[in-house]
């Protein structure tokens, strides 16, 4: 199934089996608006703890290459 049709849904026939036996099982959110906050919840819950799991992960080094290239791309900008 393709999602040029002009219709929303799953891409091919696994994901929207998922997502049938999630409904039925009582697993999934049902209306637009409770998955818009669930989904909006968990992508808070990965922001807040992305940036601190990826400075605990990186050398010294490496945060301050990565720092001193944002400065320079920051200076380099015409405003």
């Amino acid at each position: 199934m393709s999602k040029s049709n002009g219709r929303q849904g799953p891409e091919d026939t696994n994901e929207l089996a998922f997502r049938i036996v999630q409904q039925l099982t009582g697993q999934a959110p049902k209306d637009p608006e409770e998955l818009s906050s669930v989904r909006a919840e968990a992508g808070r819950k990965g922001g807040l703890k992305g940036g601190k799991a990826r400075k605990e992960a990186l050398t010294p080094e490496q945060r301050s290459e990565i720092a001193k290239k944002a400065a320079a791309k920051r200076w380099s900008k015409s405003e």
